[in-house]
């Protein structure tokens, strides 16, 4: 169960930062909308939009460290299993 455990919180750790740079490493705040300057082709002008999008933050990356550290910690409840001793008489 120890191993599992720590295996699980590893490859939480992993999939979670994996996941964080893979959308863009954003080291503020998650974002579900993000900003998109536009140029007006005529005049030049810019406008500001908002696109509909999913931008993990540092409070993402900090939930994933600290759910890989609980099912790291987890582990160390589960003792290591004892060798049975062979009866020779």
């Amino acid at each position: 169960m120890r191993k599992i455990l720590r295996i699980a919180a590893l490859v939480l750790l992993l999939g979670g930062l994996g996941f964080w740079a893979a959308k863009g490493a954003n080291t503020g705040w998650t974002k579900n909308r993000v900003e998109v300057k536009k140029v007006d082709e005529v005049t030049g002008i810019e406008a500001i939009s908002y696109e509909e999008r999913f931008v993990p933050g540092v409070e993402f990356l900090g939930g994933v460290v600290a759910g890989a550290g609980a099912l790291a910690g987890l582990s160390f409840l589960f003792g290591k299993k004892k060798k049975l001793e062979s009866a020779s008489s």
